[in-house]
């Protein structure tokens, strides 16, 4: 009996595009039309989200992918997360009055890492130009694109800050001094000559390749960074801290960075293998989660049962306390993933999932770590109950938070790419004059207290939430998919991906199965609390479930059903035929294939 859901899975064989947004799908579909592969598809569609959806992602921000070339036949991570820059130091921080990063404005900004990243795909794995790339996302935002409900709201919700303190971000996000209707035509004329200008540098050299390297110049050698590094010798901007502040990110700082292809942290699930980016960014939680589940009869539970949530938070919660104490940029810290990963550590550590919630933080003991791991919990136990929670993402959080995008693509060649563009928001810091977009604010994500992973220091990438998939199929590169939303990001990923594999689920309705996820540990976003036992559930899972859970002992928040988790999904059978889904909630993601 065919399974009820809100769309159907797309089939075909020549390719399919999926993404959070209905016209970065229809241009990524378009771009495979023309004859481009995943990668060209990937890369264009990534610069209309930045257009489309600008609370959630901008060229100022960042990009993972997990990607699979044909011609490469492996599985490669290309990192675009810009590192903290060279006058970024604890020291500096903690003279301005911080104890923490504020979550917007100039001193939460890192090297813009998303443009590198795209072009470094573009150049080494993609057939097309950079005007073929780009032209898109020119059309958008010179012709104009309808204003997302959520973009409005955010805009509206950022007005008074904007025209009181961030002027150039009210004349870009409120032309005429009026906040744009939802759905209204909105243009960003100023971004659309940006990229003009570097098609017109690029076009400059001959050859595809030479091309792109112009432009990579261009951004980051060339009038981007000239752009950015004259607006911040002079610019002391208000954030969340109350005060204003200057930056420290400088045109010597951008010049001296590239993207960087890194191979996949990977775990084996029983005939599957997940590959995912290193603990430079929070992806090997996912990996935690299935290692201490592998052994737990997940087959035999109803997908949207009591037993099934409650295993697979109890398991979140540890996997994400490692992440607290272990995880960061892997060139700065050696951080013990075999060990973490090990049959023997997840042995013992499954014995803490007990019939009732847990409330405490617990990470485990690694040997040779002891320092990192008593530093890491005092730190966390003095920061504790200093604010709020989280990078909000979905409508029942703050308008005012960023969140992210996601995108996954498959075409006829067998080439996979599943990338998760986020930072740079409209609402981060404000536009850059001349450019048409803000800086990120990544570097909230650092800690101000010395000698952890995640501790602030120049040239040193923050620990990211961003954390695409892309799976393999006893050795077969099979299954790319991922989601928005911050520290949900893993939590939303685990149980599609286990309906999937033990419920015989299909895409659509692994992504349609009602969604929860936990905020039990401390948050990677400005003001970094938690809310230990907290999950939220989506009430469709039905009052018995969330009954029961609060037996249990979760402390239980109820969403409104459809609200929770924005995944997409794209698959690649054996035989060669082509799936693909993407989220109903907030009606804006959508699949395409033929």
């Amino acid at each position: 009996m065919t399974e009820f859901t809100t769309r159907p899975e797309i089939l075909g064989t020549f390719g399919v595009f999926t993404s959070t947004h209905w016209i970065a799908s229809a241009v990524g579909m378009s771009i495979l039309e023309k004859g481009g592969n995943a990668f060209d598809a990937a890369v264009a569609a990534g610069f209309v989200l930045q257009v489309v959806e600008p609370h959630l992602c901008g060229p100022g921000g960042d990009m993972p992918a997990v990607i699979y070339s044909k011609k490469r036949d492996r599985i490669e991570v290309i990192c675009a997360q810009g590192p903290a820059p060279r006058r970024a130091t604890i020291e500096h921080y903690t003279a301005e009055g911080l104890r923490l990063i504020p979550g917007d404005g100039l001193l939460a900004t890192v090297i813009p890492g998303a443009f590198d990243g795209w072009m470094l795909m573009l150049r080494d794995y993609g057939t097309m130009s950079v005007r073929d790339v780009l032209e898109p996302a020119i059309y958008y935002a010179e012709q104009g694109h309808p204003v997302l409900p959520r973009v409005s709201a955010t805009i509206k919700g950022m007005a008074t800050l904007f025209e009181k303190e961030w002027p150039t971000s009210y004349q870009t996000w409120l032309p005429g001094g009026s906040v744009p209707e939802p759905l209204s035509n909105f243009r960003n004329p100023v971004l659309a000559e940006t990229w003009k200008r570097i098609i017109a540098e690029a076009e400059s050299r001959s050859g595809r390749e030479e091309q792109v390297q112009a432009a990579r110049d261009a951004f980051y050698r060339g009038f981007v960074a000239e752009a950015i590094d004259r607006y911040l010798q002079t610019a002391e901007v208000m954030d969340a801290s109350k005060q204003r502040h200057k930056g420290v990110l400088t045109a010597e700082d951008m010049a001296g960075w590239e993207a960087t292809i890194e191979e996949p942290q990977t775990y084996d699930y029983h005939d599957w293998t997940i590959a995912k980016t290193a603990a430079w960014g929070q992806g090997p939680v996912l990996l935690q989660s299935l290692a201490l589940l592998k052994d737990f009869d997940i087959a035999s539970m109803d997908p949207a049962g009591p037993d099934f949530v409650h295993t697979l938070v109890e398991s979140m919660k540890l996997a994400f306390a490692d992440r607290e104490v272990y995880y960061g940029d892997v060139n700065f810290s050696q951080v013990p993933i075999d060990h973490l990963l090990s049959d023997a550590y997840n042995r013992e550590r499954r014995k803490l999932i007990g019939a009732q919630a847990s409330h405490e933080l617990r990470p485990g003991r690694v040997p040779g770590y002891e320092n990192q791991y008593d530093l890491t919990l005092a730190m966390l136990d003095e920061m504790s109950g200093k604010g709020a929670v989280y990078e909000p993402t979905m409508a029942h959080l703050s308008e005012k938070r960023g969140d992210t995008v996601h995108i996954d693509v498959i075409d006829r060649w067998g080439n996979m790419v599943s990338t998760t563009p986020s930072g740079g928001w409209l609402q981060s810091s404000p536009i850059v004059p001349g450019l048409g977009f803000a800086l990120n604010s990544r570097a909230q994500m650092f800690w101000l207290k010395p000698g952890l992973p995640t501790s602030l220091a120049p040239g040193k990438r923050p620990r990211t939430t961003l954390t695409p998939s892309l799976a393999l199929h006893e050795g077969r590169p099979t299954l790319a998919f991922g989601t928005p939303g911050g520290d949900q990001q893993d939590q939303w990923q685990l149980p599609f991906f286990l309906r999937y594999v033990h419920h015989g689920k299909n895409l659509q309705a692994a992504i349609d199965t009602p969604l929860f996820h936990t905020s039990h540990f401390p948050g990677s976003f400005y003001p970094r609390t938690s809310s230990p036992g907290e999950i939220m559930v989506e009430r469709s899972i039905g009052a018995d479930v969330l009954d029961e859970l609060r037996r249990r002992g979760h402390k239980v928040t109820v969403a409104d059903p459809w609200t929770v988790g924005r995944l997409t999904a794209a698959r690649r059978d054996a035989d060669g035929l082509l799936r693909a889904a993407a989220t109903p909630r907030l009606m804006q993601a959508y699949a395409a294939g033929r």
